[in-house]
């Protein structure tokens, strides 16, 4: 009975707001895109480009996170996208190599997003978990069940 006179939000898990950083290991540096409109796309797969993760931070698997980032498309329910990979910079896994997997999230999402393109910054809020993903675009480190994808407002 005392719970139904809490106000919902005193029962709503807290949201903790992430930057890329903060999915890296503590003595991990942050790897700059160095291979920015230096790729030939005729050559190898991108995938095979990415760089070997360093492991992944513990203390956020199962937290309700939001983070910003770009979406790479992998599954559609009509023109929405179901599933994606959440990347820091645009044009990861598609026009330059992917970031280690530490720094890439495979999101899912029930009601599909319409997303406006590859270059549209989103913010996502979920659950996150600690996974090994292989996708044809790269090794994933980290899962997240969208409960809210929006337009990033910095």
């Amino acid at each position: 009975m005392a719970a139904l006179a809490m106000p919902r939000a005193a029962l709503a898990e807290e949201i903790y707001d992430i930057r890329w950083k903060d999915l890296l290991p503590a003595d991990q540096p942050v790897l700059r895109n160095a291979f920015r409109d230096v790729i030939d796309h005729d050559g190898a797969p991108l995938s095979s480009l990415q760089p070997e993760s360093s492991g992944a931070r513990h203390e956020w698997d199962g937290k309700i996170v939001r983070i910003p980032g770009f979406v790479v498309p992998l599954d559609y329910a009509g023109s929405g996208v179901t599933t994606f990979i959440l990347v820091p910079y645009a044009g990861a896994c598609i026009h330059v190599p992917p970031p280690p997997a530490n720094q890439l999230v495979l999101v899912t999402t029930e009601e599909p997003y319409e997303s406006g393109g590859l270059f549209e910054a989103v913010s996502v809020t979920g659950r996150l978990g600690i996974t090994t993903v292989s996708t044809e675009l790269a090794e994933v480190g980290y899962s997240l069940v969208a409960d809210k994808i929006e337009l990033y407002r910095s």
